[in-house]
């Protein structure tokens, strides 16, 4: 491997933690897996095993059994981690679950390991402060499910090492995900401030009447989706104008400046609004039918990761 992170813990098996577990197996890494839950760690293996099958269906991995045989179970966290170079805490997204996870981690792990919490928007300094080992801990956020999205936000706490930056990025990027450097703490980190800003608009034009819930999906799947599949906002604009960047923002910025200051005002997501949405959504998928439509998700995910790796950058 082109990095020193050979055994990685990961705290947590549940969706996002089993995830990690199959990213850290398939990219080489020796994996130690503990979960608080008897129940849980009752079901991770099995698990495990049912979504590598799934991989090897569709072509991500050549064979479940060489993956699932670096994963260990382990019955304690301190089993877990303590030889470990890497640990991946994914708890429960409470701040004073997080505290007492990463209390128990930096009592039993080693001086020279890293930490990084799958935390989606707490700040690493909400839960790490009084840590002895505090300078080794950091925000590492994947998206859901993250064996098969790879982007990765790092995100240090003021007191986290610098020099962890560079090495965890680049195990990430050597066990194929798709790591990016959030270069201070801010709520919501970059990729939720994104789909935040996205998902304001779409209920701000849900509520006024504009369009149903279904047809502003469709301008997101069947429109924006695609180009978003492989390219950011940045390189869109960039290529939607015949002199790039700068021909595109001369020519649009002011309708998007407009825009912004039609919502100076934001207002919560309201209870009539959400509601409306709740009964179209599950008009169209009822609620005992939305595990499968997930399945569904993750199956289209990893054909269309697939394809993706497939084709020249």
């Amino acid at each position: 491997m082109p990095h020193a992170l050979n055994t990685v813990a990961v705290v947590g098996a549940g969706l996002v933690g089993s995830g990690w577990a199959l990213v850290f197996a398939r990219g080489g890494a020796s994996v130690r897996i503990f979960d608080a839950s008897e129940s849980i760690r009752a079901g991770a293996m099995a698990r495990l095993r049912s979504m590598l099958e799934d991989m090897q269906k569709a072509g991500l991995v050549d064979s479940v059994e060489p993956v699932l045989s670096r994963i260990t179970l382990c019955h304690s966290l301190e089993d877990a981690v303590g030889r470990a170079d890497y640990i991946q805490e994914s708890v429960l997204e409470r701040v004073e679950v997080k505290q007492a996870a990463c209390a128990e981690i930096d009592a039993a792990m080693r001086p020279d390991a890293m930490v990084g919490s799958s935390s989606s928007g707490i700040p690493a300094s909400a839960f790490t402060e009084a840590l002895p080992k505090r300078s080794r801990f950091l925000i590492a956020h994947p998206v859901n499910p993250p064996h098969l999205v790879p982007l990765v936000e790092l995100v240090p706490a003021p007191w986290t090492d610098a020099g962890i930056i560079p090495v965890l990025r680049a195990a990430m990027e050597g066990w194929g995900q798709a790591p990016i450097e959030v270069k201070g703490e801010i709520e919501g980190f970059i990729l939720n401030r994104l789909q935040g800003a996205l998902l304001n608009e779409a209920w701000a034009l849900y509520e006024a009447g504009l369009a149903s819930a279904a047809d502003i999906d469709r301008t997101v799947s069947e429109g924006l989706g695609l180009r978003w599949a492989f390219m950011g906002p940045f390189e869109t604009i960039d290529l939607n104008a015949p002199g790039g960047i700068a021909d595109y923002s001369a020519r649009l910025a002011p309708l998007y400046h407009r825009i912004a200051l039609s919502r100076r005002d934001p207002r919560p997501w309201s209870a009539e609004a959400i509601a409306k949405a709740e009964a179209e959504r599950r008009q169209a998928l009822p609620a005992d039918q939305l595990q499968a439509r997930t399945d569904w998700r993750n199956r289209r995910l990893m054909a269309l990761v697939g394809h993706l790796r497939a084709q020249p950058k």
